[in-house]
């Protein structure tokens, strides 16, 4: 198959003649079979320059292969590796001027849909109960899969305490990253609600507050511990 002729798959949207009587999503996102497709549009270049367009350097040829070999929960495992966000990010963050800009197809042809694959393979890993406590996902619990998100840093436990103002996404980034490498960190937040301009500046149709949640509480799992006003 000439991955070149395989063309970017459209996202499904809502018809406008219902989105105008709700507040839900617009864009619907991937199916499997068009995530599959989508994922083995990509070339798997030798110096994948996409990886430099993303600010958090995402090993995106990595991911964008499991999910064409269709191992969704590896390619949420990638993607956590490096963003703890990544449901959030394959909706609002802007990969046509980041990372799909670099994509080499995109000089001749339409770039690898990165964001929405992104979005595929964290919806997946949501969908199938991957961090929610007490359900199995590929023969983990929650609490195993934080251990083994963190073991890197167990045997070399820091004491320390860090405090971080702010739960917006780069507090809860912030957090996140820290308490993976093994220091004890609070997130103090002055609203009463989780997620700064997440929760307060992006509109349900575009980023669903479920959404935003679900990835606190993955953050929280991690051992973060949040405090609001």
């Amino acid at each position: 198959m000439d991955k070149k002729k395989i063309p970017r798959q459209k996202m499904s949207v809502q018809d406008p003649k219902e989105r105008i009587k709700n507040f839900s999503s617009v864009a619907l996102g991937y199916s499997k079979e068009q995530a599959v497709l989508e994922a083995k549009r990509c070339l798997q270049c030798k110096k994948p320059v996409c990886i430099a367009g993303c600010p958090v350097e995402i090993d995106i040829p990595a991911f964008v292969k499991k999910i064409a070999e269709e191992d969704f929960a590896s390619a949420a495992k990638i993607l956590k590796d490096k963003n703890n966000l990544p449901a959030i990010c394959g909706r609002v963050c802007p990969q046509e001027t980041q990372c799909e800009i670099k994509c080499v197809l995109a000089k001749k042809y339409e770039p690898v849909a990165i964001g929405r694959l992104e979005r595929f393979a964290a919806d997946w890993e949501m969908e199938h109960a991957c961090n929610v406590k007490s359900v199995m996902c590929n023969g983990k619990t929650k609490e195993q899969k934080a251990d083994s998100n963190i073991s890197h840093s167990t045997l070399n436990i820091k004491h320390h305490r860090i405090a971080v103002i702010g739960s917006g996404p780069a507090g809860l980034t912030c957090g996140a990253d820290l308490t993976k490498m093994g220091y004890n960190v609070t997130i103090f937040e002055s609203l009463h609600e989780t997620g700064g301009v997440l929760m307060y500046g992006i509109p349900e149709f575009r980023l669903p507050k479920k959404i935003v949640k679900e990835e606190i509480d993955y953050i929280k799992s991690l051992g973060v511990d949040i405090k609001t006003n």
